[in-house]
């Protein structure tokens, strides 16, 4: 349906309508005169829609108030008074995406869908969850998702979190063995995400740079001011800015605008109004204030010289940022600019101005990168595993280099290749979620702070074309001297690691409670701990999930067309062709066979896809690769994966990937360029080498404590897979090992190395066994072999990789985080067990009803979840956990659970639903030609494909019971990995060996 502006419908008027040809379609600005609600409609034929409500919300504290208000407003509503209609959405709906996100000046609560009327139900759940919250008569939620008070006594951990458990600690409150513990959900995340140094560099580094404004807060919450919220101003803080006024709606896609927007008016917008003109008026007849929302306003120009903050946190994590303010939001093409900017002067280890960071030895990493979406964006150059004095030397040396580059102007080179790689990403749009969410996302970056901006940030072609004209010009050495040089708002933060002085806040919070509290203070805390917990526990009445709105089995569409591939003829090498539109981008990949290295040569593997790319070769330099490679291609990776097949757990295909892709109008470097790296680097500039492996250290430390589910599931799947025992050796905590070995004895290894790294490149890039994958036009097919792709290496060599036995090795490894992230799991194929789709729909409510109920809502963690693999691996995982032994029992409690498994029928058929709909979900093509290569080389056919999916849609609760014996097994043979802090991993009672991993 077209809209014309000045059109009114449904109680909106159509204020703009413009063309926006990097959506693919046309954008409406709307109004709704009643409630004073903004809408933007994104209008093109994209089935994956969206909707979005987002309010203003900028904190006027630290107590995260709006990140706790974005947990639990999705915790019921007055027309859906369940426990967890989001968790029930999860469960149940078609979505493509469910989420809702804190920011620091706006919340945001998205759904995308392909269903047109899964989408309307969607909305219907949001609405009312941020509009009729439970929140109101439900205090519950407002103790589970922020903070609450509990009592450890002597309790068994397995009864401390349930309403016998809480009940025990009554007791023990009489007696006087009971202790004050914090407990909370998101009191839990921000104490997993402030244990990051990086995070809180980022925090000292906006506070300093507006000490004046909202920004000095972290939205999310300290877990310092968390407990200081009280009850009654988390509800004051919802009526004051969950207002229609304060309001930004978007929708997206191929949908039907006039069905949307009369339900937007009829069912929310208009009684709404009407609702909370009323609350106004009572208000001002007793004489009360109006809650209006804060005021986000600017900074005034201030200079923060050098601002320190210590943690106890490894001597590694040291770091320090510097941060300029940019200008105003409404400067589009100037923040387009600078992002330009950073990336041509610090975006790789040969970028001009990261090269002198490194050279002049001040850290280890160098990173740059735009802050944007706030009202006054800023740019920010971090230091990563900064040496002891380098914070008091980084302005200078960083400025200096700047100066250097603006004297003798900005190579038109390097900005001609960010600019052509910024160009391949939009185009792309590859945002890692449904499209009408990101792009919601990026009008609220001008939106948000000025009505006129509402479609100024989906915009980029003529900022792009607008820049090349201005190259040679002086523009950017310009933006060089106005954003950096002679900046007026800048700062310097720095985080220094002191192990042992820790500001033991939550030990001290506790102690000064507990000073003043009496017995009764005691009971009281345990009253209403088992309060809280026979509200997690009991389950929804059947008349509260009957107002849910559910899809049947009967609304599954037919599955969606499998777009062809398969091996073709006419290529120099085997090639798995795709068809699959690209948007004019080719998809390249090259299969080597990496069982020509032996399994101790994997680490070197691994070393050899860091560096490739990042060394100059016969031809080039390194400068002039990365160059290359930045305004030719779109990506290049080199990188190793291991296929599974169905013959069992031995049945192993690795392969050593190069991944390249570019526009079509630059395919030719795609077949030349990777070939060039692989032929014809040079390995022997060890320092580069040395730059890359350190970098890499890093990133898997601060990995391992800021996303250690990760880590610890593939370390568990070592125990039990021969996949995951290669997987560990190329990536791993084994690799992490070896690779702070060899760092450790860099000089004494480094001409061994440039010898291995040689020869293992002459070895593996050969022609026999090589398989390539390509996805684009024939056109673009035709000139990529016309460019020569072949590396013209015919010779052969025997198949040497021969893998060990896994090992089960139960490890805990210590790393410098407030939390834990535990894993379990076991190859089911050990029992004869074999795979079917319905062990898909038991993940789902194994995850989105037991793990959340049990480990999320009752245990305080941020995630968990289970997951199934085709290839064998059964496996569990908690994220941000508080807790590890009652964790382990609520995963070891899993498979009675199971066998009890017995739902509604509608509740059964919305896991049927949910399930499917995850596995037709669209795909990015990258994404989609990467799954047909692994059911290529993992021998699975389409037909293979469309099979599970006939055994998900025809799941019923018998068949996710008969799946109960092989998860009790999985479980019994107690393969288990965690990562986590000392004082969690230190008092387990689970036999762990336990490891410090980054000093052992």
């Amino acid at each position: 349906m077209e809209l014309s502006p000045d059109q009114t419908l449904h109680g909106f008027t159509v204020r703009s309508r413009e063309e926006v040809p990097e959506i693919d379609g046309v954008a409406y600005v709307l109004h709704h005169a009643k409630s004073g609600a903004k809408l933007l409609y994104l209008q093109n034929d994209d089935v994956n829609k969206a909707f979005s409500i987002t309010f203003k919300t900028p904190p006027a504290d630290d107590t995260g108030v709006f990140h706790i208000l974005e947990h639990s407003v999705l915790c019921g509503s007055d027309k859906f008074p369940v426990k967890e209609p989001f968790v029930d959405l999860l469960k149940s709906s078609m979505q493509t995406f469910l989420n809702a996100m804190t920011f620091p000046d706006k919340t945001m609560y998205p759904v995308a869908s392909t269903n047109e009327q899964d989408l309307l139900n969607l909305m219907d759940v949001y609405l009312d969850a941020v509009l009729h919250p439970a929140i109101y008569h439900k205090r519950a939620i407002f103790e589970q998702e922020g903070w609450h008070f509990e009592l450890a006594g002597d309790a068994e951990a397995d009864e401390g979190d349930s309403v016998v458990g809480a009940e025990v600690a009554r007791t023990e409150a009489e007696d006087g063995s009971a202790q004050l513990t914090l407990n909370g959900v998101v009191y839990n995340e921000m104490k997993g995400a402030l244990s990051d140094a990086n995070s809180v560099l980022y925090d000292e580094l906006q506070a300093a740079l507006f000490p004046d404004t909202a920004y000095r807060f972290e939205s999310g919450g300290t877990p310092q001011a968390i407990p200081d919220l009280t009850y009654e101003q988390f509800l004051e803080e919802h009526t004051r800015h969950y207002r229609l006024d304060n309001s930004y709606l978007t929708l997206y896609g191929d949908l039907d605008v006039d069905r949307m927007l009369a339900f937007l008016d009829e069912g929310y917008l208009s009684p709404v109004a009407d609702e909370q003109h009323a609350r106004a008026e009572e208000r001002t007849a007793n004489g009360l204030p109006q809650l209006l929302p804060h005021e986000l306003l600017a900074q005034e120009p201030v200079v923060a010289p050098h601002v320190v903050r210590t943690m106890d946190t490894a001597p590694e994590n040291a770091c320090a940022g510097l941060g300029y303010v940019i200008g105003d939001v409404a400067e589009r093409t100037r923040m387009v600019a600078v992002d330009i900017l950073l990336d041509a002067l610090l975006g790789s280890n040969e970028a001009p101005v990261k090269r002198a960071l490194l050279d002049a030895d001040l850290a280890d990493d160098v990173l740059a990168f735009l802050a944007d979406s706030l009202l006054q964006p800023f740019a920010v150059v971090q230091l990563r595993g900064a040496k002891p004095g380098a914070a008091e030397r980084f302005r200078e040396a960083f400025e200096n280099a700047l100066r250097e580059v603006a004297e003798n102007g900005v190579d038109r080179e390097l900005l001609e290749a960010s600019l052509s790689r910024a160009e391949f990403v939009m185009r792309e749009r590859d945002f890692g979620m449904a499209d009408g969410v990101a792009l919601s996302m990026s009008a609220l970056g001008g939106w948000l702070y000025d009505d006129e901006l509402a479609t100024s940030y989906l915009r980029y072609e003529d900022d792009f074309a607008l820049l090349r004209r201005q190259m040679g010009e002086g523009y950017f050495e310009r933006l060089i001297t106005d954003v950096f040089l002679e900046s007026m708002h800048w700062a310097l933060a720095e985080v220094r690691p002191a192990e042992g002085d820790v500001d033991d806040f939550e030990a001290a919070r506790l102690a000064a409670v507990e000073a003043d509290m009496e017995p009764a203070d005691y009971e009281r805390v345990a009253d209403e701990e088992a309060r809280l917990r026979r509200l997690q526990t009991e389950p929804d009445s059947p008349e509260a999930l009957a107002t849910l709105p559910r899809l049947s089995v009967a609304d599954i569409a037919d599955a969606p067309e499998e777009p062809t591939y398969g091996l073709v003829d006419d290529a120099p090498l085997p090639c798995v062709r795709h068809d699959i539109p690209t948007r004019g981008i080719a998809y390249t990949y090259r299969y080597f066979d990496l069982a020509r290295a032996t399994f101790d040569e994997l680490p070197y593997v691994g070393v050899l896809g860091l560096v490739l790319g990042k060394l100059g070769t016969a031809r080039h330099t390194a400068a002039e690769i990365d160059t290359l490679t930045n305004g030719k291609l779109g990506n290049l990776a080199f990188f190793a994966d291991i296929y599974e097949g169905a013959n069992g757990p031995d049945d192993l295909n690795p392969k050593l990937v190069v991944s390249a892709s570019a526009l079509s109008e630059n395919v030719e470097f795609a077949a030349t360029l990777p070939l060039e790296i692989m032929t014809e680097t040079d390995f022997s500039d060890t320092s580069k080498i040395k730059d890359v492996l350190q970098q890499k250290r890093i990133g898997m430390e601060q990995g391992f404590a800021a996303a250690g589910h990760a880590a610890a599931m593939a370390r568990a799947s070592s125990y039990y897979l021969p996949a995951g025992v290669v997987r560990e050796k190329l990536g791993g905590v084994g690799f992490y090992r070896f690779l702070k070995e060899l760092l450790a004895d860099f000089d004494e290894r480094a001409e061994e190395l440039v010898a291995k790294l040689s020869e293992l490149a002459a070895r593996l890039f050969v022609d026999e066994g090589c398989v390539v994958s390509f996805t684009g036009s024939d056109d673009d097919f035709a000139r990529f072999w016309n460019a020569g792709a072949v590396t013209g290496r015919t010779e052969g060599a025997e198949r040497l990789l021969q893998v060990p036995e896994p090992v089960v090795r139960n490890e805990a490894f210590i790393v410098p985080t407030d939390v834990c992230y535990a894993a379990q799991g076991f190859d089911r194929r050990e029992f004869g067990a074999p795979y079917t789709g319905a062990w898909q729909v038991a993940a789902r409510a194994l995850s989105y009803d037991y793990l959340w109920n049990e480990v999320r809502v009752k245990g305080g963690a941020y995630g968990a979840g289970f997951q199934a693999a085709r290839t064998g691996s059964l496996r569990f995982y908690s994220y941000r956990d508080p807790h590890l032994d009652e964790t382990l029992d609520r995963f070891a409690a899993s498979a009675a659970w199971l066998e009890s498994f017995d739902p509604e029928q509608s509740a059964m058929e919305g896991y049927v639903v949910a399930t499917v709909a995850g596995y037709d979900a669209p795909l990015k093509a990258r994404v989609q030609a990467r799954r047909q290569d692994g059911d290529f080389f993992g021998g699975r056919t389409p037909e293979a494909r469309l099979q599970t999916r006939a055994e998900m849609v025809a799941t019923d609760a018998a068949a996710v019971r008969t799946l109960a014996p092989t998860l009790g097994a999985t479980l019994d043979a107690q393969a288990i990995c965690v990562f986590g802090s000392k004082d969690i991993l230190g008092s387990t009672h689970t036999n762990l060996h336990l490891i410090d991993l980054l000093n052992e």
